[in-house]
């Protein structure tokens, strides 16, 4: 009995031994006949090489004029430009905020200056890390939230509710008053410097909070190193205006903004209702993402959770109305940037490579295979007979020279796996909806690989 139970115990052990968990030779000799070599797979291998996969991969079956009518559309004009910047979660809010000013200004010129709210966005987002920093001081280096504190002082990025806060707070300024600088229009650098700087502010709190500063002290040596972090703000990005001139009127940024940009009473948090389509988490429930914020002092990312086929009668609805809405995507997907198409069917990666891509909406956000990237302004749908949406367009920030004059459009199909988050107003809701909103929402993490900031 002992001698079967050895031999057992023997085979089990040499099958552990034998199990395959490195490529050996005899395993890579398996694989290598998955590749054998035909003409076709050679000249295919020729091409992918020297041209590109996407440019191998368009599928001719899909070209050809794309229908561009649509049945509800907002005009816009004047195409903005982000540049090497990863703010098109500030061009797209205000592009929304543009157009409520083109209609009372009765102008199709007009935009709003980018880099004064990036200027105070930066202020805040320092204010933001340097006072997580005193919060946290008892948590220990190497804690989750002080980690991803320092590995995150700061970033161009952005939602929807750092717009409505900053606007809020700071109003707007026409862009001739405030103009971009190359430093606006090429962010990285800048930005390096600034993190460096902040990260080395927040060990000298830390290390003045070991030494016995207490809270009251720390926050005031904080509005010190603020005072550097303005200084080196206006050295790249000038100085905010307080009170600016415009058309022979005077106004303070906040008068201007109250003035042209919102209705009387309107509030840009109160009234505006972020709804998510993401299918790796529970419907119908409200979330809010600890630490999505751009001000110490204001609202974190909250959303609802809605199926899609609900969320997009919302949409139409806002369209209908005419009030275009904050809208964002995973724009890498598909896209045929020289056209302006977002089409699933653009390219035929599967036919190219000899093998499928099948994961769905769901599985594609849980791998981190696709999750939001970019900001756009919702402008218009073409719907059919029975008032579905056939195909959507959007007004982008990457210049008059990309996509069909500064426009994209979206299949039905493409926009249902790749679209992500839209800003409405209430009133286009139903009460389903907005009895959601009365739950406590769920509260994620900073970290959350789902909740990053738009930044293409």
């Amino acid at each position: 009995m002992k001698k079967t139970i050895l031999l057992v115990m023997a085979a089990s052990f040499g099958s552990l031994l034998n199990a395959q968990t490195s490529i050996t030779p005899e395993v890579l000799k398996k694989l290598e006949v998955s590749y054998t070599g035909t003409p076709t797979e050679k000249a295919l291998r020729n091409a992918i090489s020297n041209v590109g996969i996407q440019t191998m991969a368009v599928n001719q079956e899909n070209a050809g004029v794309k229908d561009k009518h649509f049945s509800v559309e907002i005009k816009n004009t004047g195409i903005t430009n982000q540049k090497s910047s990863g703010r098109c979660w500030l061009f797209t809010g205000l592009n929304v905020l543009r157009g409520r000013a083109m209609k009372k200004l009765g102008t199709k010129d007009f935009t709003l200056s980018q880099v004064y709210l990036f200027f105070f966005d930066q202020l805040e987002k320092s204010n933001l890390f340097l006072q997580g920093v005193i919060d946290t001081r008892k948590e220990a280096l190497d804690s989750e939230m002080v980690r991803w504190l320092f590995q995150h002082p700061l970033s161009d990025g952005g939602t929807y509710t750092g717009v409505a806060d900053l606007a809020t707070k700071y109003g707007v300024v026409p862009a001739d008053v405030m103009p971009e600088t190359y430093v606006s229009n090429n962010t990285n650098e800048f930005c390096g410097h600034l993190k460096r700087k902040l990260r080395e502010f927040g060990i000298i709190l830390r290390e003045k909070s070991d030494a016995g500063m207490d809270e009251k002290q720390l926050e005031a040596l904080k509005v010190e190193q603020l005072g550097t972090v303005y200084r080196m703000l206006v050295m790249a990005y000038g100085v905010p205006p307080t009170q600016f001139t415009w058309k022979d009127k005077t106004y303070t940024p906040k008068e201007f903004f109250k003035t042209y940009c919102i209705d009387e009473g309107e509030d840009l948090n109160k009234d505006y209702v972020m709804l998510m389509n993401d299918p790796s988490r529970p419907y119908h429930k409200a979330y809010e993402i600890d630490y999505d914020r751009h001000v110490y002092d204001g609202h974190n990312w909250l959303y609802v959770n809605l199926p899609i086929e609900e969320l997009e009668p919302i949409a139409i609805a806002s369209l209908k109305d005419s009030l275009q809405m904050y809208f964002s995507c995973d724009v890498g997907k598909f896209l045929d940037r020289k056209v302006g198409i977002l089409d699933i069917n653009n390219y035929d990666y599967g036919s190219l490579l000899g093998t499928t891509f099948g994961m769905n909406k769901k599985q594609r956000i849980e791998t981190f295979d696709s999750g939001s990237s970019h900001a756009m302004t919702l402008m218009a749908v073409d719907l059919d007979a029975d008032g579905k949406a056939k195909k959507w367009k959007v007004e982008n920030s990457w210049g008059a020279d990309n996509g069909q004059n500064g426009y994209i459009i979206m299949t039905e199909e493409w926009f249902r796996e790749y679209m992500f988050r839209v800003v409405v107003n209430r009133r286009y809701c139903p009460a389903s909806v907005l009895e959601v909103l009365k739950q406590k929402p769920v509260r994620l993490p900073a970290w959350d690989p789902m909740f990053q900031n738009e930044e293409d």
